[in-house]
């Protein structure tokens, strides 16, 4: 934070000169002006760059491997083979644009769906407050802050009370920065900086007032709200892709050098051993796997859209299906949400009209975070006819997650100043004196202390939620702070009832049958999450308080966490801790959260997963916006993410397989053949040809054991089925090489075109088998990925009955045995494949060894 530039440093400013460098004024701008500097901030920040579809598509390119390919074809060229030279680049580009279509429309699907999220922003435009996007804030705004809220740029601080930041995401500090009105010198350290604002970071408490000095790129940090709202975190997912990735490219890269100096060892001509060795490597990479990721991960996405789930990072899908923990408070997910005040008891335990009177000043007058128990209040004092008729405003010290309570001074219509203080009960008795019981006050004696506790208690053990009201008079005061919060009197309950949503049982149970186990986070007490699990369907719910939290260490609470249901009574960064507890087991963990307190847990989670309503930070810590506050639709959406997660895996189980296999067999082929198996512009379209059918399954169908239980990425299991299944596929291509030589006594042109229609077929068909675990038939595939398979194998069949097959591709007409030939070794081959998969399967899933089952009742179920 001390990179600063010198036209970055404002905190040595006061209002009044920033406002004239800027100019504008202390009361803000116009909408006109704000329009104009908004179009002139687009047109300044316009430089010179490929457009994204232009980035996009080049980038389908930018791997080692094919760059050298185009470097040796345009050598091709150059040196007068121009037909063998114009048909690789062809091929290339051909196969390019393929994954350009479809990552494209993955991304067109992306944007559409986060643009409907949006964070706004609280300014001043023609002296009057309004909300606007928070990306059209310009230079010269004045901004209304409250907890909860973004800052939209870097600032200055005009007018503030309580008012602190969170910029953990620039110092890393863990507490939040108390800001407030002054001028700083240039040099003061970022941490006495008391006065600035920075883009990026959040408002947790109490209210500002700030006048805008730079926004977007122009700011100190300018990078900062790109790191919060794109995802900057490696996915389990992500990390499996990485790992595949570096297994097949020392694979490939062995293979290459192998083969390349086994054929120059054999005198074959040099560029097309070389050529031929790189278009086995392009024949073995994935090529499509970075569009087969983004297509699935866009439909997923849309799928997840029409069940009201919002994704803002594409990646987080795939964590979604993995996701066996989900961690969520009670309020709005197991209860409707819907919180009524339903009982206002003073100190000796009978309803008093006092109680709700001062409930209602305080909720009234507050002016920080808007919160459902301030509504409640509202709502049902005005049920009642109960106004504040009398009552002003004089001063408050909002609400912060340390104290947990929220204090107000107002002034009577009998003209007493009262200070009148609510909170979490535990919070507020230490700070009371005394208790009012039966029109009179009495000291809260030890045992009185006990019996209010038990009360409390009890009202929890029903599933009510409690909060206290405690006041004191405060005489000539004309103002009111932290410390004032002392000898009060006790006044008594507040008690809130937040219905059980009537399909909460039901999801749960959802959940849990898909192996996700839902643990609750919350804020009330360990009475109160107790009775709400209780009613949910938990059966003995285990439960552990805040309190208790704070006494063992986190090696503890990773041991304990397993065996834990219910977390009652905690803190902001005890919720962080126990999301990174079930992390260090292995978990994948989804938190739900929706407020200032949540921010930290979401980041830390596998999924962080928020709401349309929740405040700004959080949703743009999040990966998920729920359009509604419903378990029922997450349980819609870790379906969504296995189908996707088991959509991409097939794409790998087929270039594991038969592709691996293709190319192993030419490879070795190379080795004892007097001449190349495939000239390289056949690899080349024997690869797009195959790459076509594998695009669809993107939108295949999934088996329902796929989505019963979580999805992990398992780069043993993958290299198992590689090897096994590569090794079957080379087996039979092994075959076929040998019958088109010795048997049918083919020539180079006959070996060449008969091995290419046998590698496509198999290739294409083992598609239909690979695609589940199942016997193939007891799986129906969508009608675009059998279309797509067919049209693939009439091409292979029919391209060397054609002019261009025969003079551009060097392949050559076919007697009618050879494919009675070809016909009973592909049906050999797949009938191997399912076999193969019969052995496979139980005893290499996820590298555990499981109980075979019986061979026929496999087949038939």
């Amino acid at each position: 934070m001390d990179n600063f530039s010198s036209e970055h440093i404002f905190w040595d400013k006061s209002p009044e000169e920033l406002a004239g460098l800027l100019n504008s004024s202390l009361n803000g701008l116009s909408s006109d002006e704000a329009r104009r500097r908004l179009d002139s901030l687009s047109h300044r920040g316009r430089r010179f760059t490929l457009p994204p579809v232009l980035r996009l598509l080049f980038s389908q390119f930018n791997n080692f491997i094919t760059l050298i390919l185009l470097f040796s074809a345009i050598l091709s060229i150059l040196l007068e083979d121009h037909t063998n030279g114009i048909i690789i680049l062809c091929i290339l580009f051909l196969t390019g644009l393929l994954g350009f279509w479809q990552e494209h429309g993955a991304e067109q699907a992306a944007k559409k769906l986060t643009a409907m999220v949006h964070v706004t922003a609280k300014v001043v435009r023609d002296g009057q407050p309004v909300e606007v996007p928070s990306e059209t804030v310009v230079p010269g705004d004045i901004i209304l802050l409250a907890a909860g809220d973004m800052i939209p740029g870097d600032g200055l601080v005009m007018r503030s009370k309580d008012f602190f930041v969170d910029e953990s995401a620039l110092t890393g500090e863990t507490f939040a920065a108390e800001k407030r009105p002054g001028v700083a010198a240039a040099d003061t350290p970022p941490a006495k900086r008391t006065n600035a604002l920075f883009f990026g970071t959040h408002a947790v408490s109490g209210t500002g007032r700030a006048l805008i000095s730079a926004v977007g790129t122009d700011t100190a940090f300018g990078e900062i709200k790109n790191h919060l709202s794109t995802s900057v975190r490696t996915t389990d997912f992500q990390h499996g892709i990485q790992k595949f990735s570096a297994f097949l490219a020392k694979v490939t890269l062995s293979m290459v050098l192998v083969i390349f100096f086994a054929n120059v060892f054999f005198e074959r001509p040099i560029l097309d051993s070389f050529m031929f060795s790189l278009a086995l490597a392009v024949g073995l990479t994935p090529q499509l796997l970075p569009a087969i990721v983004s297509v699935n991960l866009a439909g997923g996405a849309r799928h997840m859209a029409e069940k009201k789930v919002i994704v803002q990072r594409l990646a987080s899908i795939e964590n979604f299906g993995s996701m066996d923990i989900l961690c969520s408070d009670k309020t709005g997910t197991l209860t409707t949400g819907q919180v009524k005040l339903t009982d206002f008891q003073d100190a000796g335990g009978f309803s008093a009209e006092r109680v709700l009177i001062y409930a209602l000043a305080n909720a009234a007058f507050q002016t920080g975070f808007v919160n459902q128990l301030d509504a409640a209040i509202k709502s049902a004092a005005m049920e009642r006819g109960v106004a504040l008729d009398g009552w002003e405003m004089i001063d408050e010290v909002p609400y912060d997650f340390v104290r947990k309570r929220l204090s107000i001074l107002a002034k009577s219509p009998e003209g007493r100043r009262i200070c009148i203080s609510k909170g979490a009960y535990w919070r507020m008795i230490e700070i009371c004196a005394e208790a009012e019981c039966g029109g009179g006050t009495k000291p809260l004696t030890e045992e009185f202390r006990n019996e209010l506790s038990a009360r409390f208690e009890a009202f929890g053990s029903l599933g009510s939620r409690v909060i206290a009201l405690a006041v004191k008079e405060m005489d000539g005061a004309a103002a009111l702070t932290r410390d004032d919060e002392k000898d009060m009197i006790f006044i008594g309950f507040l008690v809130f009832e937040d219905p059980l949503k009537e399909d909460a049982g039901r999801v749960i149970e959802g959940l849990s049958k898909i192996g996700v186990k839902l643990k609750i986070i919350t804020g009330d007490s360990a009475g109160a999450a107790r009775a709400v699990a209780l009613r949910a369907g938990f059966v003995n719910p285990r439960v552990i308080t805040g309190g208790e939290l704070r006494s063992i260490s986190v090696d503890s609470l990773t041991a304990r966490a397993e065996r834990i249901d219910v977390f009652a009574e905690v803190e902001p960064n005890q919720k962080e801790n126990i999301i990174r507890a079930y992390r260090k087991r292995g978990h994948v963990v989804g938190y739900l959260g929706d407020g200032i307190n949540d921010i930290s847990a979401l980041g830390a989670s596998d999924v962080g997963i928020s709401v349309d309503g929740a405040v700004d930070a959080a949703k743009l810590a999040a990966d998920m916006i729920l359009l509604e506050k419903d378990l029922s639709v997450l349980l819609e959406g870790v379906y969504a993410g296995r189908r996707t997660f088991a959509n991409t895996m097939k794409y790998i189980f087929m270039a594991t397989s038969a592709n691996f296999g293709n190319m192993f067999s030419m490879a070795c082929a190379a080795l004892f053949m007097p001449f190349l198996p495939l000239l390289p512009k056949q690899i080349l379209l024997t690869n797009l040809l195959t790459d076509l059918p594998e695009m669809a399954m993107s939108s295949d169908n999934v088996d329902e054991k796929s989505i019963r239980t979580p999805q992990k990425w398992d780069i043993g299991f993958i290299r198992a089925f590689m090897v096994r299944f590569g090794i079957l596929s080379s087996f039979f291509d092994l075959l076929t090489f040998y019958v088109l030589l010795r048997v049918m006594g083919g020539n180079a042109a006959f070996v060449r075109t008969g091995w290419f229609i046998e590698s496509v077929v198999s290739a294409v068909l083992v598609v239909l088998l690979v695609r589940t675990r199942k016997p193939f038939f007891r799986s129906r595939p969508r009608p675009r990925l059998v279309c797509s398979c067919l049209l693939c194998i009439a091409a292979a069949l029919l391209l060397p009955y054609t002019a261009a097959g025969r003079n551009l591709f060097n392949f050559t007409k076919l007697p009618p045995r050879f494919f009675v030939v070809v016909a009973a070794i592909v049906f050999a081959y797949m009938a191997s494949v399912e076999l193969m998969k019969y052995f496979f399967y139980p005893k290499y899933t996820h590298g555990r060894k499981r109980k075979k089952p019986r061979f026929g009742r496999q087949i038939f179920q």
